[in-house]
């Protein structure tokens, strides 16, 4: 790097040095902007009033010597380089300078190498500048959130460690992490876009940074999740006051673009010290509550208790679990019998997963089910249960019970063309199981995300002589005109219409038209979830085809699979 113009203050030099150093300066073609001082108080006021490129002097100096000039000097201008030019030779003097913060030394009468010197001694301050604007960059982008500036998790765990380790907690006073939750914010990410939704984020934090005060530390950990530490509490009514607080940040729209928002907050409440003495241990709990918050009405709160984290480690068991959980020992499916309402006989089965966990024990679908799907092993578990159902209904064929159809769920992720095809192959072909006798159970809900592409998977399906069943139909209505379109073989009406049969004539109203419209389109109508004589008697004048549920037989075990449906052959309904 070439400095064309320098500013130097010269300390100790007559008038006739300075004028020499000029014209040497010149000669290397830069321009020199200097001044001299001979006195410390001449020093003193050149450093007060001006900032320089560089400092050189001389080592003796009537009244004092350069180590007094450094000492001065110090305080001042530590990046500017000092630099020793003078006639002394004596080399203990001159590595006592340097030891005290000289950047270089050069024998008087050099200049040549002086001006070496001061640029190779600006060169390096300035890679050290640049060091720190780069290391201060990547602080902030270590330690702070791009969007909002506000501490990111790591230093919030920092900071909150230091300051309850500087609270005292007496009297019965506590402190409270806030799990604090926007609501709907992916929804108006794919509406309006990330541009958007992070206009409002930065408008929420503005409200939110009236709190933080030396008893507070807010920061943002991802999306629009925050997370609020609040010393000095002295009761639990204060906590709920300030979490009444945060909740009230919400109620006023947001105005973006001439756009106005709405949002609503779930919060999660930790208490220190009772519910943990570790900040990562507080963060943990807080999002244990903000978790089960969700679950609630929206701008809400929810405090942590024993219960919470005892499902939420129990979760985590779960979830790392998952990964092996694909082997005979611990997977096992019931059968729940489906009965004909005209012959009243068990006429197929509905497969339904268990999972014997070896330290949780035995696991319903619901326990494990929503967590495979997040994490991807529900590909692996539904290719073993497909494989499974489908051996079953070999082995009850040979024990002389041939069931019209064997009934096998499937979830979003399994729906994929190839994949699923290729399943669903391997597991008929190792078994040799007629293809008439599969049938996929599909969630209306899945089905109307795309329908164009479930339209494609379905027929490929329907071409190998697979059956397809769309499940938990009537829940929101939504597929009611895409049914001529769809190759669905049988609907299913929801568990919830059924259940609420008898005190709610809407959903008797909505069962009805459902098995009608059914009907006219030669579509198999069958019921889950019938628990009572009375959704049993409806149904049966509905003229619904097929029902299951607890009031004929639960889902039991292979094992005990023929000998329920042989004491209900002989039993009846009622």
């Amino acid at each position: 790097m070439f400095y064309e113009k320098l500013k130097l203050l010269i300390i100790g030099y007559s008038e006739a040095d300075a004028n020499q150093l000029n014209t040497a300066f010149n000669r290397s073609g830069k321009q020199l902007i200097y001044q001299h001082a001979n006195s410390l108080r001449d020093v003193r006021s050149a450093l007060d009033t001006s900032s320089w490129d560089a400092v050189i002097a001389e080592y003796s100096i009537p009244g004092f010597d350069a180590l007094q000039v450094l000492n001065l000097f110090k305080p001042y201008h530590q990046t500017t380089p000092f630099i020793l030019y003078t006639s002394i030779t004596d080399e203990e003097v001159i590595l006592q300078v340097l030891r005290n913060g000289a950047s270089d030394c050069v024998p008087k009468g050099h200049a040549a190498r002086l001006i070496l010197a001061i640029n190779r001694s600006l060169e390096l301050m300035d890679l050290k500048r640049r060091k720190r604007q780069a290391d201060g960059h990547i602080y902030r982008m270590t330690y702070y959130d791009e969007l909002t500036g506000l501490p990111k998790h790591n230093l919030f765990c920092e900071q909150a460690a230091s300051l309850l380790s500087n609270t005292t907690v007496t009297s019965g006073m506590i402190a409270a992490v806030y799990f604090i939750d926007i609501n709907r914010l992916s929804s108006i990410n794919s509406k309006y876009g990330y541009s958007i939704s992070d206009q409002l984020i930065q408008q929420f934090v503005s409200r939110l940074s009236i709190y933080p005060d030396n008893n507070c530390i807010l920061a943002r950990t991802e999306g629009g999740n925050f997370v609020f530490l609040k010393t000095g509490l002295a009761s639990i009514d204060q906590v709920q006051a300030f979490a009444n607080q945060l909740l009230a940040l919400a109620t006023a729209s947001f105005i973006i673009h001439d756009l106005e928002f709405y949002i609503s907050l779930t919060i999660g409440i930790c208490l220190y010290p009772r519910d943990g003495r570790e900040i990562e241990v507080l963060l943990a709990n807080a999002e244990s509550a903000l978790s089960l918050t969700r679950k609630t009405w929206p701008n809400t709160y929810q405090f942590y208790t024993r219960e919470i984290g005892e499902a939420s480690l129990q979760k985590i068991k779960i979830e790392q679990s998952l990964q092996k959980i694909v082997n005979d020992k611990e997977l096992v499916l019931h059968y729940q019998p489906v009965f004909d309402l005209v012959t009243r006989k068990a006429i197929g089965a509905e497969a339904l997963i268990r999972w014997r966990h070896p330290e949780l024990g035995f696991l319903l679908p619901n326990k494990f089910i929503p967590l495979a799907i997040e994490s991807g092993a529900i590909v692996k578990i539904g290719r073993w249960v497909l494989l499974e159902a489908c051996r079953q209904v070999k082995c009850w064929q040979d024990a002389g019970f041939d069931p019209a159809f064997i009934a096998v769920n499937l979830s979003a992720m399994e729906l994929d063309q190839l994949l699923l095809i290729n399943h669903v192959t391997e597991a008929l072909h190792a078994t040799g199981l007629d293809p008439s006798k599969l049938e996929l159970e599909i969630n209306e809900s899945i089905l109307m995300q795309d329908v164009d592409r479930s339209i494609r998977i379905l027929k490929e399906l329907k071409k190998m002589g697979i059956k397809i069943v769309m499940d938990n139909f009537g829940t929101d209505y939504s597929s009611l005109n895409y049914l001529r379109r769809l190759p669905i073989d049988t609907i299913k009406i929801g568990r919830l219409l059924v259940q609420d049969i008898a005190c709610k004539s809407g959903n008797s109203a909505i069962i009805t038209a459902i098995i009608a419209l059914a009907r006219n389109l030669d579509i198999q109508i069958r019921a889950e979830g019938v628990q009572s004589k009375a959704q049993l008697d409806f149904l049966q004048q509905a003229s619904c085809h097929h029902i299951q549920g607890f009031l004929l037989t639960p889902p039991v075990s292979a094992e005990h699979f023929l000998s329920s449906i042989k004491q209900r052959r002989t039993g009846t309904f009622s």
